[in-house]
């Protein structure tokens, strides 16, 4: 019943955008609220896990996500983007622009959660895309794929991390096969799979980014357009890396901590921003507060369909679909790798989120990885790659890459949806060979 009342509601979410052209914010709390009558739980409880899911999405995101505008738009509108986006094509040219955002996103998303690093290098995505006159979604998808990896496979990643505590996994053994997984995966998903999707348009939301040409005397330096997109970068770096370093009760590390924290170094560096790419250059904090009102208002929408996607995502898992889904596999005769990524990939597309799937599995094949001897290591890389698969309505990260970029659900499908799965995918074959080779 629970399969049947989830394929139900994701066929109605699809309807209603599609067919019934509601909006996404308004189809998704339809969508919930269908879910939750469904599975027949109390009206109080329908409200009270649509509140939860709204609330903890934003909790996390919503100064994120705030600031993170207010620094692409810095970046966009001073010129410091197409700055950067200069050097990039003159190191790597046109032809191999690809590999600069692939490289780019993997750089940053081994220090940055997954939403930090998309809104940080969205900007340059755009402005790279101006300046060579590529198509957005060709270049957005590889800087995607980078991000996704190291959110899936790589400590010190949340999920990845968590798993390998639950499993006693070597977080320096987890990260160094996480790595030799990486570059197969970055180069099919990131690389190759863009090359079939180059027609597809992106539509992005006025006023959220500069679309100008800016002449070369009106840029900043290289060397402070790069500091500035890299300050949140650094200090998420400095704080994990403390993490490992220094003891737990040190001063240095608590105060590291403070200012790596994703919300605060996001506020640190768009104060950075401010100062060195507004002030300094003689704009006035009127107009620089006047653009990012603009830009912050043009992403108004993105921020509740987010929100309503996390609701939908909530229900899913407090109406039990999730725990009903997992109970099928107990018991299992597959192959211990196998099955983990198999109940990670069901519990990702009954859930949407990548860490609930992957701790979830982790639970339910923790006993198989002391009684069979299965690398503890390999099994976090195993599930891992499971809970990136098949990410559709449900996963905020799917409201996210089609509202940034303006494009269909459609094309949502065919770009993040199937980069998504081919990174699961290629998780899983690499994980397998690597057992054979160990």
């Amino acid at each position: 019943m629970s399969i049947f009342i989830l394929v139900v509601s994701i066929a109605l979410l699809l309807l209603l955008i599609s067919v019934g052209k509601l909006n996404a914010f308004i189809a998704l709390i339809l969508a919930t609220l269908f879910v939750g009558i469904s599975k027949t739980m109390p009206f109080t409880e329908i409200i009270n896990s649509l509140q939860k899911g709204i609330g903890s999405t934003l909790g996390s995101l919503i100064l994120i996500l705030g600031f993170g505008v207010i620094l692409g738009n810095l970046l966009s509108d001073s010129g410091a983007a197409q700055r950067i986006s200069n050097v990039l094509i003159r190191f790597f040219g046109v032809k191999h622009i690809k590999w600069a955002m692939l490289l780019t996103g993997f750089a940053v998303g081994i220090a940055m959660f997954y939403n930090a690093g998309f809104v940080v290098l969205i900007p340059m995505v755009f402005a790279v895309a101006i300046s060579t006159k590529q198509p957005i979604i060709y270049l957005g998808i590889s800087m995607a794929t980078a991000l996704s990896v190291t959110h899936g496979f790589l400590p010190p990643h949340p999920g990845p991390t968590a798993i390998a505590v639950i499993f006693k996994a070597d977080i320096g053994k987890t990260l160094l096969y996480g790595l030799i997984v990486a570059v197969p995966t970055l180069l099919v998903a990131g690389i190759i799979f863009p090359e079939f999707i180059k027609k597809i348009k992106a539509n992005p939301p006025q006023g959220l980014f500069e679309n100008k040409i800016f002449e070369e005397n009106t840029m900043p330096s290289f060397s402070i357009s790069f500091l500035t997109a890299l300050v949140p970068v650094l200090l998420m770096a400095m704080a994990t890396g403390s993490e490992l370093a220094l003891h737990e009760n040190s001063s240095i590390r608590h105060y590291l901590a403070f200012i790596g924290n994703p919300t605060i170094s996001m506020l640190i560096s768009v104060l950075f921003a401010l100062y060195f790419l507004g002030i300094r250059r003689g704009r006035t904090m009127q107009d620089l507060m006047d653009k990012s009102g603009t830009a912050l208002s043009s992403a108004t929408m993105i921020i509740m369909i987010i929100a309503a996607g996390g609701a939908f995502k909530q229900v899913l898992i407090d109406s039990g679909i999730g725990k009903d889904l997992a109970g099928v596999f107990e018991g299992s005769s597959l192959s211990p790798l196998l099955l983990g990524w198999l109940i990670a990939t069901i519990i990702r597309v009954a859930l949407g989120s990548a860490t609930v799937a992957g701790l979830t599995a982790a639970g339910i094949v923790q006993p198989l990885v002391v009684s069979t001897g299965v690398s503890p290591e390999l099994m976090v890389l195993s599930i891992g790659a499971g809970s990136l698969m098949c990410s559709h309505v449900n996963d905020t990260g799917f409201w996210m890459f089609k509202e940034y970029f303006g494009i269909s659900i459609k094309d949502t499908f065919k770009t993040w949806s199937v980069m998504e799965t081919i990174v699961g995918i290629m998780g899983l074959i690499g994980v397998l060979v690597l057992d054979k080779m160990l």
